[in-house]
């Protein structure tokens, strides 16, 4: 657990280290900006750290702003120390979920990567529910060429079934599984 004398002082920290939660109170005095600009600042530049607000004084407008921003939590004080232990470690779980999901997505990405022009076809055909037979004659390829592309497509991307191919496209998106990663062409 890590204290900040102020929001100044949190924003020029490193913000990539694992799991975090943040707890800010709403209108603390004398900081600048105040903790619902801090989470609208975070918000704009893809700073995804749940936040547990804290106030003073319950305001429905607010409350329901900083959850539209994704708030975990917003406690009016006084509020008792197990419901803050609670919504910390609510907040806690959810940045480590987001962490794996985004680990998740750029280990997909980096094995897509790997594979040609041809095997990311067949990948997205796959998708579609083709089997070799149809994907051979979309490509205008035999049916055994369709299946060592499709083998060599499932050894690059350590998968087993034509059902986790379409989990990995859709871990990255689809349209990062059609497109090459600094290349501007498209295969769909």
């Amino acid at each position: 657990m890590r204290l900040f004398a102020s929001t100044d002082e949190f924003l020029s920290e490193n913000l990539s280290e694992g799991p975090s939660c943040l707890v800010l109170d709403v209108r603390f005095p004398g900081t600048s900006p105040t903790g619902l600009e801090l989470q609208h600042r975070l918000a704009e530049t893809g700073v995804l750290i749940p936040i547990v607000f804290i106030s003073g004084h319950l305001d429905i407008r607010v409350s329901v702003e900083a959850m539209k921003y994704g708030a975990v939590e917003f406690l009016p004080k006084p509020f008792r120390e197990q419901e803050i232990l609670d919504a910390i470690r609510h907040g806690i779980e959810r940045d480590r979920r987001r962490i794996e999901r985004e680990n998740a997505v750029r280990e997909a990405r980096r094995r897509v990567e790997t594979l040609t022009a041809r095997e990311r076809e067949i990948m997205l055909l796959m998708a579609e529910g083709l089997v070799a037979k149809q994907i051979a004659a979309r490509l205008g390829v035999s049916e055994v060429t369709a299946k060592v592309h499709r083998a060599r497509m499932m050894r690059k991307l350590a998968l087993r079934s034509p059902i986790e191919v379409v989990r990995l496209i859709d871990c990255m998106g689809r349209e990062a599984a059609t497109m090459r990663i600094g290349a501007s062409h498209s295969l769909t």
